[in-house]
């Protein structure tokens, strides 16, 4: 199954453009390999707002998003997780507002739990005022959203659906431009594919992803990326019976469409694949699970 790629979406780098009504998005100037055209920080509300993902610490961003509540009051503050192109717009947007942030937790939080240190990788001097759990409903003037937890692309990722208008904030969890990262320690392919399917037991009708244009069928979308998941550990058990039984040899076989300067990224994905491979028994390690270990089948 091919994925549906959309990425075509028309936008001006610090203005708020309406994504439907009672949503607007200002997209920050910060493109990239993993941010496509940059981050988008959306705004729920009119009068009296939430900001979801205030986005990187840069200063022209801010002063937009400012700019596009003017006249308004910004009440709430939602992250869906702390990667430093989503939460360190915070700092920055304390300069404006007194709001209370929200979250499931400091980076890395998904993981404490279970007694796994993150100690690089996204913002690690977020923490939100408000630590939000699966299911937890924050309402504000006239909307209000429901909390999903989405561990996977990290362990505190949450995507929050808007329930007035049936539509899913969704973060980095599903995005339509491109499949998302899932790099451990902090990236778990076990969660993350148990999230995606508990999307599928959900009903909203539209994802607004941070970065790249709407999901406008979102259940075909997201059986795509699953179908895709297990195409990948097709192709790993592939490279094992052939004797590849190393990460670094095994993304040139898997990854031949991409440029060479990706395939470290790449590994960390295969890793990620290896590791719930590994955790449900279909392939071996020689030890704990990392990029220089050894792999086989029976």
């Amino acid at each position: 199954m091919s994925i549906p790629f959309v990425r075509e979406l028309e936008f001006e780098y610090g203005r708020a453009d309406e994504a439907q009504p009672g949503l607007r998005r200002v997209i920050a100037n910060n493109p990239g390999a993993f941010t496509f055209y940059g981050t988008g920080t959306y705004i729920i509300g009119e009068g009296n707002v939430a900001v979801v993902d205030p986005g990187p610490a840069d200063e022209a961003h801010i002063r937009a998003v400012v700019e596009a509540t003017r006249g308004e009051t910004i009440t709430h503050v939602l992250v869906t997780h702390t990667h430093n192109d989503h939460s360190p717009g915070c700092r920055l947007l304390r300069e404006y507002t007194d709001a209370p942030t929200y979250g499931y937790g400091p980076h890395g939080s998904g993981k404490a739990e279970e007694g796994i240190v993150i100690e690089e990788g996204g913002d690690m001097e977020f923490s939100p005022d408000v630590e939000v759990r699966d299911g937890d409903v924050i309402e504000g003037d006239g909307w209000s959203v429901e909390c999903v937890h989405t561990p996977g692309h990290t362990s505190n990722h949450i995507c929050f659906s808007w329930r007035e208008a049936s539509a899913l904030l969704s973060g980095d969890h599903v995005m339509g431009w491109s499949t998302s990262i899932i790099s451990p320690p902090d990236g778990d392919m076990t969660a993350y594919l148990a999230s995606l399917e508990k999307l599928l037991e959900r009903d909203e009708t539209v994802y607004w992803p941070t970065h790249g244009p709407a999901i406008t069928d979102p259940k075909p979308f997201v059986r795509a990326f699953i179908e895709h998941r297990r195409a990948r550990e097709r192709q790993i058990l592939e490279c094992l019976e052939r004797g590849i039984t190393d990460i670094r040899q095994m993304v040139p076989q898997m990854y031949k469409d991409i440029a060479t300067n990706l395939y470290p990224a790449a590994a960390r994905s295969v890793l990620a694949h290896l590791e719930h491979m590994v955790g449900d028994g279909r392939v071996n390690c020689d030890g704990k699970p990392h990029v220089d270990a050894r792999y086989t089948i029976d």
